[in-house]
């Protein structure tokens, strides 16, 4: 029986036959890519993309044929496959921040001692694609570069949440809901306090709110046509961003945010 339920509006109709089967493999790779790292299960890959494991098996088995997806010899857990690297390859000549950032990364690593991160948004996501370590013994890993997170799980995250319209703010926080109890003591209820702070702060604060004894500051890069996509952060052990601290991290922060902002545009 047809669903009766009226449409948001302003919504797109729901997809069907090719569409939706493109959407299903959509989603299954951004799963497949938040856990790559480790690996994904059938039954986890499936229930977080909301579809049933004989769905998702059938789509992954034809992205397992194509490339896009593998599962390693002796293990059934999936991950990103080889026809992803090449494409990743073949559209990185498109995206020059990540060689533009490398320099200032490097600067804000030696200058603070802490672990540096650049972070761009993909959709309600947001993905570290590189990371300076500094001088400081104790160092803060806490995300791997190519990690897929949703936004707000980490701190360039949260800086790029607070660039958004209330709305459209909401509307990310409540799709990704579900997902958020994977980091650590991160729920929905959590991040909007972190979000409330942050507001109120100027820029974005994790403060031991996902892992106790690990903070972070991050602020969203300018973009002059239109809303940020690029985050800076800085993450590192509580003491080492105490309140007194924190000012100078976030000015070196806003400093270079604003640097990346120019050459970004090409001046």
């Amino acid at each position: 029986m047809k669903s009766t339920r009226p449409r948001a509006r302003g919504s797109a109709p729901p997809p069907s036959g090719g569409t939706q089967s493109i959407g299903r493999a959509v989603a299954l790779l951004k799963e497949v890519a938040a856990r790559n790292f480790a690996g994904s299960r059938l039954v986890d890959l499936a229930r977080d993309a909301e579809l049933k494991p004989a769905t998702a098996h059938r789509v992954l088995a034809c992205l397992v044929r194509e490339g896009l997806v593998m599962q390693r010899h002796g293990t059934k857990l999936y991950f990103l496959g080889p026809l992803s690297y090449e494409l990743g390859l073949a559209s990185s000549m498109h995206f020059g921040v990540k060689e533009i950032g490398a320099p200032l990364l490097r600067r804000l690593a030696r200058l603070t001692g802490d672990t540096v991160f650049l972070t761009v948004r993909s959709g309600a996501d947001s993905v570290v694609i590189d990371r300076a370590v500094g001088g400081y013994p104790i160092k803060v890993l806490t995300q791997e570069v190519g990690a897929r997170r949703p936004l707000g799980s980490t701190v360039g995250g949260l800086a790029l949440l607070l660039a958004l319209p209330e709305d459209e703010l909401a509307g990310i926080v409540a799709a990704n809901a579900r997902r958020l109890t994977r980091y650590g003591q991160l729920t929905e209820q959590v991040l909007w306090r972190m979000i409330r702070r942050s507001q109120a702060l100027g820029y974005g604060l994790n403060e031991n709110d996902i892992f106790d004894g690990v903070t972070g500051v991050g602020v969203a890069v300018p973009h002059r046509y239109g809303r940020p996509s690029v985050a800076l952060s800085v993450v590192a052990i509580s003491p080492r961003l105490a309140p007194e601290r924190r000012a100078e991290v976030v000015g070196l922060l806003e400093e270079s945010a604003q640097q990346l902002s120019r050459a970004l545009a090409g001046e």
